[in-house]
C-alpha cells in the first residue's frame, strides 16, 4: 500500500481513537482536583504558544496558573505540576495501548516483505532450494536487557495488555472502566526494583507473549517453505540479561544469578503444563490420556519446586511416545496441535531464554591480580610478568582459586558465579547458560583472563561449555579488535577451546559506548570497518564469525530500523547469525505483542536474507569509503571539541536530568560506573548519558557533527558525491536516516531560555547551530523537504507523542530552572524533575 494509504489507516485506527478516548480519559475525577483533566488540553496550548513566542518554561507556568488555573499558592502549584505529571504519563499509556492495537491493521498496509514473498521472489529467481538452505541454518537471537527503562509492574502490564484487547472491539464501558483502573494504579516503583524484580518484569512478558509468538512464528515459517521438511528451532532464540549482567551492577549476585535461572525455567514449566493440560482436553484417547497426565504431574512438581528438574529429552521422549500412539492408533486426531507443542519444547528446551553473564575486564583484572599475588607469583601487579608468563598462567598452570579466600565482595561473588554456572546448566541445559561477555575488552587477557578464571575454578581447559565473547565498545577496543582475535586463535589452548565450541567465535561489538566515545558516524562507520575486518580474520583462520549487536532504543545508542540496520550491512560481513539487544522500553514498544513480535522477528530474518533472495550483495566502494571515511573523522572533530568544551560536563549536571535518573527508582544499577567524587565522561553509562539529552530535547549524540562534515565536504565541491553516496550506499542512508529520526524528536524551542545563560548560553547556542546545520545538510543531501519524509506515520506518531509529553516536559523544565536558582521548594522541583522522567521516557519508546 502507499504511503498515503498507511497515513489515512493511521488516522482512522490510532489518531481518532486516541483522540475519542483521551476525551474520556481527562473527565475521569480521581483526584482530589476534578478539573485537571480539563486543563490538561489547554496548558498544552499555552505550552506551545509560549515556546514559538519564545517565553521560558517559568513565565509559561506562571501566566498558565494565574490567568487559566486560578491558582496562586506556590504549594497549589506544586500539587498541580505533580497531578499533570501523572495525567500525562497514563496518556502515554493510553496512547501506546491504541497504536500498539492498531498494529495488525497498519502492518496490513506496509510494504516490507514476509518469509512468503521472499519465497515467491526465490522460486522466481531459481533461489529457493539456496534459500531454503539458508533458513535451515540460519538464526535470530533477540537478547532481553534489563536497562533503566523498563519499569512497568505486572499490574500496569496487565492493564496495557488489557486495553490492546478492548479497542479493537471498541467496547467503550470497559475501556472507560479500565483507563479508571489505569487512572488509580501507581507507575511508579515504591522502591528501587532487584535485578530479580527486573528479570520477573520480563519474565511476564516471556509467558505472555513471547512464548506463543515464538511459536506461531516457527509454525509460519513451516508453512511457507514449501513441501520441505525444514526443522531449525533455533531460527527465533531468545536471550536474557536481567540477573546475569553484572557489568556496574553490584546488586546482581551470584545467588541472584541462580534465582533468575529458577525463574526461567520454572515459568516455562507452567507454559507447558498450560499447553498440556489444553491437549489433555482433546486427546481424551485411552492410555494417551493416562500418559500425558503423567507428563502434567512431572511439569506440575517441575513449576513450583525449584529442585525438581525435568530434563528436556525426558519431555521430548515422553511427547514422542504419545505421537506414535496418537498417529498409529488413533488416526492422527488433533496430531497438528501435539506437533506444534513438540516444536515449542525443541525452541525453549528447559531454558526458555538463555541467560547471559556479562562483567567487566576491570573486575576480571583485579581478581586475577588478587589471585596471583596469593600464589605468590607477583608482588603487587600484573607487569611483574611478561606476556608469556601470564599467559601461562592463565592456560597452562595447575592453579585453584578458593572464593573465601578474597576479602573483596565483588571479587568473590565473580568466583562463586563462575563456579555455579555448572550447575545452572544442569538445571537448565547448556543451552540455558553458556556465553561471558566481557565489556571493555582490548587485548587478549579480556578473553584469557576469564578462560584462567573459569580453569582456576575447576573447570577442565577441554571441556568449557561457555563461549566467551569480548565486547569491543570504545574507540580503542575495535582499533585493536583484529590483531586481539588474531592473537587468540594463535594460542593452542584456546584454539582447541574453539574446536570444542564447533569453531565458532562470538563478538560482541557496543553502541552505546561507541557512540558516547566516537560520535555518531564514527562510531558506526568504525563498527562496520571492525566488522568486516574481524570477518576476514575469522575466514581465514577457519572461524565462524558471530556477532552480537548492542542495540539500544535511540540510534544514539545503536538503534533505529533494525530491518534497515541488518539489510545494509556489507557482503564482507559475515551473515551466519542475527544477534542483538532489545533494550529498555522498546521491549514492549517493539516487541511487546505477539503481532510486533512476529513481524519484526520477521523482518530480522528476512534482512538477514537478502542477499541470498536478490543474488547481489551491498559493496561500499574505495571512493565511496574514502567519502564515509573523511565524513567519519570531520564528524568526530566537531563532536570531540564538543566533548572537550569546559562546561560539557558541567552542562549535563547543571542542566539536564543526568543526576536524577538514580533517584528515579526505575533500574537496579548505579547511574555510572566506580566512585568518583567528579564525573567524568568515561564513567557515565550511556543510558543516563542520551537519556538526558534525549529529555533536553537536544538528542545531541544522534546526529552532533554530520552538519559540519557535510558542509565542510559540500565546501569542497563534492555534494553531488555525497547524494549519490546516500542513493547508492544502504549503510550510509540508513545512518542518515537514523539521525533525521533523532532531529526529528528534536526542540530547542524547550531550552531556548539558556541561550541567554551567562555561563551555558555559548554552549546552547553551539549545539542549536550544529542542529540546524545538520536538519538543512540531511534534507540537502537527501532530496527531501521535510525530516522522515518518506516514513509519513513514523513522523505522525512522533509528532502526536511529543505533543503529549509537552506540559510535561515544560514542567521538568521550570523545575530545572527553580533548582538552578536555588529556590526555597528545591526539594520538591527535584522531586517533580525526577517524577517527570517516567512519561518522557515512555512517550520517546527509544528514547534510552
Amino acid at each position: 500500500m502507499s504511503q498515503i494509504e498507511r497515513l489515512k489507516e493511521f488516522r482512522k485506527s490510532v489518531q481518532k481513537k486516541f483522540n475519542i478516548y483521551n476525551t474520556l480519559f481527562l473527565n475521569i475525577p480521581y483526584t482530589d482536583m476534578e478539573n485537571i483533566g480539563t486543563l490538561v488540553p489547554l496548558l498544552f496550548q499555552q505550552c506551545e504558544k509560549g515556546l514559538k513566542a519564545g517565553k521560558n518554561p517559568s513565565e509559561i507556568l506562571d501566566n498558565f496558573f494565574t490567568k487559566y488555573a486560578g491558582i496562586t499558592e506556590e504549594k497549589e502549584r506544586i500539587a498541580f505540576m505533580f497531578r499533570i505529571i501523572q495525567y500525562v504519563e497514563r496518556q502515554v499509556v493510553l496512547y501506546d495501548s491504541v497504536e500498539d492495537a492498531a498494529f495488525p491493521k497498519l502492518h496490513a498496509h506496509t510494504l516490507s516483505l514476509s518469509i512468503r514473498d521472499y519465497f515467491q521472489l526465490a522460486n522466481k529467481n531459481q533461489r529457493a532450494e539456496e534459500l531454503f538452505k539458508k533458513l535451515e541454518s540460519f538464526s535470530a537471537r533477540i537478547v532481553l536487557t534489563a536497562h533503566p527503562t523498563q519499569f512497568y509492574t505486572p499490574a500496569v502490564l496487565g492493564i496495557i495488555n488489557r486495553l490492546r484487547a478492548l479497542i479493537p472491539e471498541n467496547d467503550i464501558d470497559e475501556i472507560d472502566l479500565t483507563m479508571q483502573q489505569l487512572g488509580l494504579t501507581t507507575l511508579v516503583n515504591r522502591k528501587k526494583p532487584t535485578p530479580l524484580d527486573e528479570a520477573k518484569n520480563i519474565i511476564f512478558t516471556l509467558r505472555h507473549v513471547y512464548y506463543d509468538a515464538v511459536g506461531d512464528m516457527y509454525s509460519y515459517i513451516k508453512q511457507h517453505v514449501g513441501d520441505r521438511d525444514f526443522h531449525n528451532p533455533n531460527i527465533i532464540k531468545l536471550g536474557f540479561w536481567p540477573g546475569g549482567d553484572r557489568d556496574g551492577n553490584p546488586f546482581v549476585t551470584a545467588e541472584i544469578t541462580n534465582a533468575v535461572a529458577d525463574e526461567l525455567r520454572m515459568t516455562l514449566m507452567k507454559c507447558y503444563y498450560h499447553d498440556l493440560k489444553a491437549l489433555n482436553r482433546k486427546i481424551t484417547f485411552r492410555g494417551l490420556h493416562e500418559a500425558i497426565y503423567r507428563l502434567r504431574s512431572e511439569l506440575y512438581q517441575s513449576m513450583f519446586n525449584a529442585d525438581k528438574i525435568l530434563q528436556v529429552d525426558s519431555i521430548l521422549e515422553q511427547l514422542q511416545d504419545i505421537r506414535n500412539t496418537l498417529e498409529e492408533e488413533y488416526h492422527g486426531l488433533y496430531l497438528k496441535e501435539l506437533d506444534h507443542f513438540i516444536d515449542k519444547v525443541h525452541i525453549f528446551k528447559t531454558h526458555f531464554a538463555a541467560l547471559d553473564i556479562r562483567q567487566d575486564h576491570r573486575v576480571h583484572k583485579r581478581l586475577v591480580t588478587e589471585a596471583l599475588k596469593q600464589r605468590g607469583a607477583i608482588k603487587q601487579d600484573l607487569e611483574e610478568l611478561d606476556r608469556e608468563q601470564l599467559i601461562a598462567y592463565l592456560l597452562e598452570e595447575d592453579m585453584q582459586v578458593d572464593p573465601e579466600d578474597f576479602s573483596d565482595p565483588l571479587l568473590k561473588d565473580t568466583l562463586v558465579n563462575i563456579g555455579q554456572l555448572k550447575t545452572i546448566q544442569q538445571k537448565n541445559g547448556e543451552a540455558g547458560c553458556n556465553r561471558y561477555i566481557i565489556s571493555n575488552s582490548e587485548d587478549i587477557f579480556s578473553v584469557l583472563f576469564v578462560f584462567g578464571l573459569f580453569r582456576w575454578s575447576g573447570w577442565d581447559a577441554e571441556a568449557i561449555t561457555f563461549d566467551i565473547v569480548p565486547l569491543f565498545e570504545t574507540m580503542n577496543g575495535m582499533a585493536a579488535s583484529e590483531s586481539v582475535m588474531q592473537d587468540l586463535f594463535d594460542l593452542r589452548v584456546y584454539r582447541a577451546h574453539l574446536e570444542n565450541r564447533k569453531l565458532t567465535q562470538t563478538m560482541m561489538l557496543g553502541f552505546s559506548d561507541g557512540t558516547k566515545d566516537g560520535g555518531y558516524v564514527k562510531a558506526n562507520w568504525s563498527i562496520l570497518k571492525t566488522k568486516e575486518k574481524l570477518s576476514g580474520v575469522c575466514q581465514e583462520n577457519g572461524i565462524k564469525a558471530i556477532f552480537f549487536d548492542g542495540r539500544g532504543g535511540p540510534p544514539a545508542r545503536g538503534g533505529g530500523k533494525t530491518h534497515r540496520f541488518y539489510a545494509a550491512q556489507t557482503r564482507d560481513i559475515a551473515n551466519h547469525e542475527i544477534q542483538l539487544t532489545i533494550q529498555g522500553q522498546t521491549i514492549t514498544s517493539t516487541y511487546g505483542t505477539k503481532e510486533q513480535f512476529m513481524h519484526n522477528s520477521e523482518q530480522l530474518l528476512t534482512a538477514g536474507l537478502s542477499n541470498t533472495i536478490y543474488g547481489k550483495e551491498n559493496v561500499i566502494t574505495y571512493a565511496q569509503r574514502e567519502l564515509i571515511e573523511a565524513l567519519s573523522e570531520l564528524s568526530f572533530a566537531k563532536y570531540n571539541d564538543l566533548k572537550n568544551h569546559e562546561v560539557f560536563i558541567p552542562y549535563l549536571e547543571n542542566r539536564s536530568t543526568l543526576k536524577y535518573y538514580q533517584k528515579a527508582n526505575i533500574g537496579s544499577r548505579p547511574g555510572k560506573r566506580g566512585n568518583k567524587a567528579k564525573l567524568e565522561l568515561s564513567d557515565l553509562r550511556a543510558i543516563s548519558f542520551v537519556g538526558s539529552w534525549s529529555q533536553l530535547k537536544q538528542n545531541v549524540p544522534g546526529y552532533f557533527g554530520i552538519g559540519t562534515a557535510l558542509k565542510t565536504l559540500q565546501e569542497q565541491g563534492k555534494m553531488e558525491a555525497l547524494k549519490n553516496l546516500y542513493k547508492e550506499v544502504p549503510f550510509f542512508q540508513a545512518l542518515m536516516r537514523n539521525s533525521m529520526m533523532s532531529l526529528s524528536k528534536c526542540y530547542f524551542e524547550l531550552t531556548g531560555y539558556m541561550e541567554d545563560d551567562p555561563t551555558y548560553g555559548s554552549f546552547w547556542k553551539i549545539l542549536y547551530q550544529e542542529f540546524l546545520l545538520s536538519k538543512k545538510m540531511l534534507l540537502e543531501i537527501s532530496g527531501s523537504e521535510v525530516l522522515m519524509e518518506d516514513e509519513a506515520v513514523s513522523r505522525e506518531s512522533i509528532r502526536i507523542r511529543e505533543n503529549i509529553v509537552l506540559p510535561l516536559l515544560v514542567i521538568q523544565q521550570n523545575a530545572l530552572q527553580k533548582i538552578g536558582e536555588d529556590d526555597e521548594n528545591r526539594e520538591v522541583y527535584e522531586k517533580i524533575v525526577t517524577r517527570s522522567l517516567i512519561g518522557n521516557i515512555n512517550a520517546s519508546r527509544n528514547s534510552a
